[in-house]
């Protein structure tokens, strides 16, 4: 090309016209850099899951999941807890604009509205700055969601009472109850039912009566008197039931 003579295009016929598919170099191309798929990768691949599961499992046995007592549906002063994750919604549903009558704002409407805006946050936001200054819509609705979720489960966590679901939720000790026995019925009459549960186990109101060792004059005297949050003159039957509830939860032993 020479100065104010133009520039001249010349062609190649041997550059095909159809084009070809991308096909990738195979991996003996790259010596020391790439391996095969099968049997290497793969057998690497399942040598670190083993491992893993192996952990896992070990961890399971090692550590016993912190499992409560069988669902009582008399118990009615249980205080259910969800898991850590659920936490901030179960916190959300404590609060007046999102319980009783707006239940449904708590449980449906908000949750609903933070995950819609979540799924619509990469359309609102079509940017490919990965500076956070430089993504101010995305970033800000990532900031809101994680600070609302940490703050409520917080809230949760501090405002609950653990020392009484610890208690509830303790497993208890069974036992095989004659619900023909005479002291069953004089149990289930006066209202014992409702503290200590249909089969003797307790609940957040009164302790398990299965192996409680107390002998029949002393469980009589508790009846009559009271004890601890039990008040006295709880017991309103005469003397031959209160001698047959008293044989009969002092007889009562763990199966």
């Amino acid at each position: 090309m020479h100065r104010g003579k133009g520039m001249k295009y010349v062609g190649d016929s041997r550059i095909p016209a159809e084009k070809k598919p991308n096909i990738p170099k195979d991996y003996s191309e790259y010596p020391g850099k790439t391996e095969a798929f099968w049997p290497n990768f793969l057998l690497k691949e399942w040598m670190v899951g083993a491992v893993f599961l192996i952990g896992f499992l070990v961890l399971t046995i090692v550590h016993q999941p912190p499992l409560e007592r069988m669902a009582d549906p008399t118990d009615t002063g249980y205080i259910p807890l969800p898991d850590w994750y659920f936490l901030f919604l179960y916190q959300l549903l404590k609060y007046e604009y999102a319980a009783g009558s707006f239940t449904v704002v708590g449980a449906m409407i908000m949750p609903g509205l933070a995950f819609g805006a979540l799924l619509l946050a990469p359309f609102l936001d079509r940017g490919t700055e990965r500076r956070p200054w430089k993504r101010p819509v995305a970033v800000g609705m990532m900031l809101l969601a994680i600070s609302a979720a940490v703050f409520l489960t917080w809230q949760s966590v501090a405002t609950h009472d653990w020392a009484k679901a610890e208690e509830q939720g303790k497993i208890t000790k069974e036992a095989d109850i004659d619900t023909n026995a005479e002291g069953y019925k004089v149990f289930k009459e006066q209202g014992c039912i409702s503290c200590h549960g249909d089969n003797l186990q307790g609940g957040a109101a009164g302790p398990s009566l299965v192996d409680s060792g107390l002998k029949p004059e002393e469980i009589k005297k508790i009846a009559v008197e009271g004890k601890g949050k039990m008040p006295a003159g709880v017991f309103k039957g005469n003397d031959k039931q209160l001698e047959e509830l008293a044989k009969f939860i002092s007889e009562t032993t763990a199966k």
